[in-house]
């Protein structure tokens, strides 16, 4: 019963066996892929595998290291595409300072006009953030500020996901008061995640999600190579290890969370 609620399939890392890493996905249990989109070229090529797939699902949005692609045209393109039955959710959205591929005032705009965006068309929105180093907090703290400005925007049940989360815990604590889900990726494995495993551990199972972020954040014992949505399993695995739970008891509620947040359409 496992969910992998975030992978980039569309990438080229993916094009000489994308039939095969889906074939090897469903063998492992992957019964749900969610595929968002960085851009509108790749918010489509999401949308085309949703079409093509019965079990994947598509985001529509535009990445902070997109923003400077944003034009007059953007905000009536991407909500041609939310309308799209299986659109789910609105991102990857965000802000990120360590990239810095586009000015910040430009960053927060777009941010902000897509989640007024998911609001007008009741979807949640997944987070994208990154700071510009492990000590520095000022991307969260600005999109924890924005998010507080635009809540009205957003469900009040189900807002959103701080998509591969890697800030420590009081940063957890201000996601989860905003209602947010914490999504929860590979270096949960790795040995030296100390502060992401408290997160783990502190974190109620029912505002967790899982994820690969493939093909990036290769978990423990694969580290280093293309991610998959099959690896989803180790950071299940991993999570019933920090929570004394089984791999099968973490796969099936993280998949009700996903169910809950993206309320899947079309389902079977």
């Amino acid at each position: 019963m496992l969910t992998d609620t975030h992978c980039h399939l569309y990438f080229n890392n993916y094009d000489k066996d994308r039939d095969a890493v889906l074939a090897r996905a469903w063998q492992a249990g992957v019964e749900r892929i969610l595929v968002p989109g960085i851009d509108l070229p790749s918010s489509r090529a999401a949308i085309e595998l949703a079409e093509a797939y019965s079990q994947v699902y598509a985001a529509v949005g535009v990445h902070p290291n997109s923003a400077t692609t944003w034009d007059a045209g953007s905000l009536a393109a991407l909500t041609e595409l939310a309308a799209h039955p299986k659109v789910v959710a609105i991102g990857e959205i965000g802000l990120d300072y360590y990239r810095d591929r586009a000015p910040r005032s430009l960053q927060k705009r777009v941010f902000r006009e897509q989640i007024e965006l998911a609001g007008q068309a009741d979807l949640s929105i997944i987070i994208h953030t990154r700071n510009t180093s492990p000590n520095d907090r000022s991307c969260f703290t600005d999109i924890v500020e924005i998010i507080e400005e635009m809540r009205d925007e957003l469900s009040d049940d189900y807002p959103g996901v701080f998509h591969s989360f890697l800030e420590s815990e009081p940063e957890a604590h201000q996601a989860l008061e905003l209602g947010f889900f914490i999504g929860i990726t590979g270096p949960v494995t790795f040995k030296n995640a100390t502060e992401l495993r408290n997160v783990v551990a502190s974190t109620a199972l029912e505002k967790l999600l899982i994820e690969t972020d493939g093909p990036f954040l290769t978990p423990h014992p694969h580290r280093g190579k293309r991610n998959e949505p099959a690896h989803v399993y180790y950071v299940s695995e991993k999570i019933a290890q920090l929570r004394g739970e089984s791999p099968r008891s973490i796969a099936k509620i993280t998949s009700d969370n996903a169910a809950n947040l993206f309320r899947w359409r079309n389902s079977d």
